[in-house]
Formats: structure tokens, sequence, C-alpha cells
């Protein structure tokens, strides 16, 4: 990878924050966006903005033709069987919301379980807490390990015949935890349970392969893997989706509407009501074509290494504690920390006066910081546009915050 030559894509990285070049280590928050998807989205609003599938013009055909387009290309990039089993969405949180309203509520009564784990988004928490209050479902959670790893041996022994569904994010988007999704969907299906995949700290930096992993469901969000915000992607096994009902009703997702009954389209589009996210489709195939022409697996070996060096640096700053998994092959590209006596949203202040932007709070993971006996932490997220010099950057600035601080008390 000449990340030289990729970083010229990128306008918003070429410039001064704070009188300092920018340091851009957030993108497991939101990635930036290459030239190529901006242009994108500004010739479909530029040269042939319309509405889809409804129209026979010209535009309302180009519109259709590069809507549709873009969830072959989704198709393809996760090796999904069908275009029926991509489901645009406004993000990963829409579509783990449909799974759990639609396919949960259908399908689970009193006494069933649903499994997740403690590392797990907001996003892959509470759709299940609401589905167990409302269902009278267990929501159970298999433990994690001292270094923020689960075990087979602990899956194994929480899913049990009575779990109907096994949801669990692909990467942990605070310990970078890279979990076993294929080992895990085989118990969930040995027992009878479908397997849910957050696939939103995943599908950036990795290749998918939906079909290898044999998930039943799986989801991520288009604005973490250089594409727009605002679209996202549901896939979903076709003979689930096909008994599932839709949860939004009206415009695009219909077929016949009488006074007392109507029905539905064909898959994929009974879950797309509404005038879809056009314009968000078309960026995000622009940004698969743009992953894509560099490699998915040269991303993550990249990562991998971006990851490797952080971690050796990071730990030689004194009173510096790192989470997560130490074996940088066990972990995707991203470090969460905390500098004793120092307040994470201090961290990212000072860090930011020095054109350096990370994240610091609970990330949307109040159970993992819980489970940390930490309020907050901070946390630096690399990806294709990073280098090892941004590393030393965030290194110095680490330092300069320490010794503020020091000063200070």
């Amino acid at each position: 990878m000449d990340v030289k030559e990729i970083r010229k894509h990128f306008p918003i990285l070429d410039q001064k924050v704070n009188g300092h070049p920018l340091v851009y280590l957030d993108s497991a928050a939101t990635s930036q966006k290459p030239v190529q998807v901006i242009e994108a989205i500004n010739d479909y609003y530029r040269g042939y903005n319309s509405n889809v599938h409804r129209g026979v013009h010209t535009l309302g055909t180009r519109a259709t033709d590069g809507y549709e387009g873009a969830r072959e290309k989704v198709r393809k990039f996760i090796n999904a069987s069908s275009t029926q089993e991509i489901i645009f969405t406004r993000g990963t949180t829409t579509a783990i919301n449909t799974v759990a309203a639609s396919y949960g509520r259908a399908n689970l009564s009193e006494g069933d379980e649903i499994v997740i784990t403690h590392m797990e988004h907001h996003s892959n928490i509470i759709p299940w807490q609401q589905l167990a209050k409302e269902t009278g479902a267990v929501l159970k959670y298999v433990p994690l390990q001292e270094d923020g790893t689960i075990t087979l041996e602990d899956v194994k022994e929480t899913v049990t015949d009575q779990t109907k569904i096994v949801s669990i994010m692909m990467v942990s988007n605070v310990l970078g935890t890279m979990n076993p999704i294929k080992e895990i969907t085989k118990i969930a299906h040995d027992h009878g349970a479908v397997m849910v995949v957050d696939g939103a700290q995943a599908a950036p930096h990795m290749k998918i392969d939906v079909e290898d992993l044999d998930c039943d469901f799986f989801a991520f969000s288009g604005h973490k893997m250089v594409g727009p915000t605002g679209i996202g992607v549901l896939y979903g096994k076709k003979k689930h989706l096909k008994k599932m009902e839709p949860i939004e009703f009206g415009g695009e997702m219909i077929d016949f509407v009488g006074l007392q009954e109507s029905t539905w389209k064909e898959l994929p589009w009974k879950f797309e009501g509404g005038t879809p996210i056009i314009a968000g489709a078309i960026g995000l195939g622009a940004a698969i074509d743009f992953l894509e022409e560099i490699g998915l697996d040269k991303i993550e070996a990249y990562e991998h290494k971006l990851a490797a060096y952080a971690l050796d640096k990071m730990s030689e700053v004194e009173g510096m504690t790192i989470y997560g998994p130490k074996d940088p092959g066990q972990r995707a590209g991203l470090v969460t920390f905390n500098i004793d006596d120092v307040h994470p949203h201090d961290v990212a202040t000072v860090l930011d006066a020095e054109g350096i932007a990370v994240r610091a709070g609970h990330h949307c993971a109040q159970p993992l910081m819980k489970w940390l006996d930490v309020s907050a932490t901070a946390r630096a997220s690399f990806y294709l546009y990073n280098t090892e010099e941004d590393i030393d950057k965030l290194v110095e600035g680490l330092v300069k915050t320490k010794e503020f601080f020091s000063d200070v008390f």
C-alpha cells in the first residue's frame, strides 16, 4: 500500500487544526471520505437526481440503475448469494433494530434466550433488552476474559437449547478484540439459534464473506468505510427475510393497497419503505469501489502493522493503561487507553490543541466501561490513510499531556 498516494484522495486531511497538521485518529467513530465518494454523490445531485423505481423517464432510470447497482456492489463485497439478501438501512443501528423488531418479535416467547457479550455497542444491547421486555425472553451475557476476549468454551456454556438469538460484534469498537464469529455461529446453529453479527467495525477493515461465516444476519454502516453517513446494510439469509414482516410501511415497499388490506413488494424492497437513501447508496457503492481497488487484505495487514506499532510506542509512556488484547494479531487497528490521574476528556482536549483527533468517553459501551471499572477511556483508531508518523505525533502529544497535568497538580 502506498499510503502517501492514498492520502491524496482525502482532501480533509490536508489542513491544519489549531495551527498543527491534522492527525485524524477517530475512524472508528467515522471515517474520512475520498474524492471519489464525494464526486459520486455530487454527480448524482447535479446530473441525475430523481426518485427510483417508479419513474420511466431518463433521470429516474439512471437513478434506479445507480441505486440498484450499489446493491449489487454490496452483494459482491460481502459475498452474499443474492441482492434479495441486501437491505439498505440508515446504518448498523437500524439494521439490528430491524432484526430485533421483525424476526425477534415473531420468533421469541417467554423463557427463550438471547445471548450477547459485555463488549457490545449499545446498538447491539438495547434492541435485545427491549425485545426481552416485550416477549419475556432472557438476556444472557458471555463472560469476558481478563484481556477482553471471549472463549469458545464460555460461548458453549452460555448458549443452550433455549437460546433463539446470538448477537455479537465481529470487532470491538473499544477493545479491538476480533471475535471468532464463524465458530460462534456454528455453536449457535448447533442449538437451533440464529446468529446476528454487528459488523460495523469489521466491514471497513477486512474481507467479509457471509457465506463462509454462515451467519444469519450481518449489519454494517457506510460512514465507517469511507462512505457517506446515513446509509447502512442489513444482510439476511433469504429464508429468514422471506418470513419476516416489514417494520416500516408506505411508499417504496408497497405492492397493492386496498381499503382494508395491503400487500408488500418482494425482497429486498419490502424492508425499504419510503423514498430510499439514493445518494447514500450511490456513495456507498463508490466507497466499495475505492476499498476494493486497494484491497481489503492489504488494508487489514497494514492496520495490524499500525496497531502493533502503536501498542509498542504507547506502552513506553509512563502511567499508560491500554485495554484489550496485548497481542496485535488478536486486535484490530485501534488502541483504547487511559493515563493515570488524567481524565480522558482532558487527554482529548490537550491532543486536540496539537491537531490530534481522538475519541474520549464511554464509546457507546457503558456496560463494558463498568466491566473495565472506569467511567470513560480515550481511543485512537486507525485506517488506511494513517501512518506511523501519526502515531509518533500521538505519543508526543500524550507525553505533553502528562507533563502538562503534572505541572498543574
